[in-house]
């Protein structure tokens, strides 16, 4: 078998994608991809869109579906936009959100790259509704993005998943948190792989983590550069339910990449990006919503379970 019907078995693309693009927008923008995805308590899907408007600045948008494919209704202007006179750490926009909803606060976190002079940092949004937002402000500075709360505290504190660059690389962080303010305890979770690998050049967080009851499971982009560009692809791994910092399982191969041309041609190339994903009535099914060629938004359907056991098979 090989890794091409490997991972089609994982994730099965609808036959409908692109599921969104710029032509669906009720005002003229230029793109929209990486979408950070929930269920309301309807049963309605919501995506916030990344959508680069003709300046090429980000802002988000809300989109909502009744089945999570199609019959999109999209708000009539931005939902969140950047707010420089009061956060000018969003000076160039906001961009890649993920949504937790955290059942303490009664309300859906936001996290979301917001880009400044300073470069991208992780900032974090509250709501309750999707239309009102209480801004926490940048929680983590340049050069830093990728993040996403956990749904519950680990040990009385809150945790945020994060990708900071430094000298070392680009790895995968968690840090902890009293109040969502204020930040440290901060461990590495996951390591690009140096040399050939297809996650050699750096990893970063691709949606929320999913909670199981073997451990929280990571779905994770892994970035390999070559002489024609960058390859994105997705990879997975598992961690301790007690302590996300602890590693327990990491496939050695990627289980989904760019393959149909809306993800192999666009604004970047060969990019499958997922910010989102929402769960079945089945508790197993996984609708993964993702960015293709930071040109459009896809669909792609998997299971936790069949996830999980490919894990067993194919990790280090």
């Amino acid at each position: 078998m090989t890794a091409a019907t490997q991972y089609e078995t994982l994730f099965r693309r609808v036959g409908s994608n692109p599921i969104l693009s710029a032509s669906d927008w009720p005002y003229p923008v230029h793109t929209v991809f990486n979408a950070g995805a929930t269920t309301l308590p309807d049963g309605t899907t919501l995506l916030l869109c990344r959508v680069e408007d003709r300046t090429g600045l980000s802002h988000l948008c809300a989109a909502r579906s009744k089945d999570g494919i199609g019959g999109w209704i999209i708000d009539r202007q931005p939902t969140l936009s950047s707010d420089p006179e009061n956060h000018p750490e969003e000076l160039w926009g906001v961009e890649d959100p993920r949504i937790t909803f955290v059942p303490d606060l009664g309300r859906y976190a936001i996290a979301y790259t917001a880009f400044g002079k300073g470069g991208p940092g992780v900032s974090l949004a509250l709501t309750e509704d999707f239309i009102t937002f209480e801004r926490c402000g940048l929680v983590m500075q340049p050069d830093d993005k990728d993040a996403a709360l956990l749904p519950r505290r680990i040990d009385g504190m809150y945790a945020l998943v994060h990708r900071p660059i430094a000298d070392s690389g680009a790895h995968v962080w968690i840090s902890y948190s009293p109040d969502l303010r204020s930040w440290g305890g901060h461990r590495m979770m996951l390591q690009a792989r140096r040399g050939g690998w297809w996650d050699a050049n750096k990893v970063g967080l691709s949606p929320p983590l999913i909670e199981t009851e073997r451990g929280w499971l990571m779905l994770y982009h892994g970035v390999r550069s070559n002489a024609a560009g960058s390859l994105y692809r997705l990879g997975v791994a598992l961690f301790d339910r007690n302590d996300p910092a602890e590693l327990l399982l990491r496939g050695d191969e990627w289980i989904f990449g760019p393959e149909e041309p809306y993800e192999t041609k666009g604004d970047v190339a060969n990019v499958t990006f997922p910010c989102g994903y929402t769960i079945g009535p089945d508790g197993d099914t996984l609708n993964l919503y993702y960015g293709a060629a930071d040109t459009c938004i896809a669909l792609a359907t998997g299971s936790i379970r069949e996830i999980l056991d490919w894990l067993d098979r194919h990790s280090s």
